[in-house]
């Protein structure tokens, strides 16, 4: 398993709203949703640049 770290984050308020609604949306955490779209944004990128 991958080592956890933790993190304070700053975010706008409607942002927040934003993620909080969108986690909602798809029965997750804040948190798990942050980490799922950081994950699809990082291996839509590491396709993009044709690196494993």
């Amino acid at each position: 398993m991958d080592e956890e770290k933790r993190i304070t984050l700053r975010l706008p308020s409607d942002l927040h709203e934003w993620l909080v609604a969108q986690a909602r949306s798809a029965r997750r955490s804040l948190n798990s949703e942050i980490v799922y779209r950081l994950e699809v944004e990082h291996d839509a990128t590491v396709a993009d640049a044709g690196t494993p």
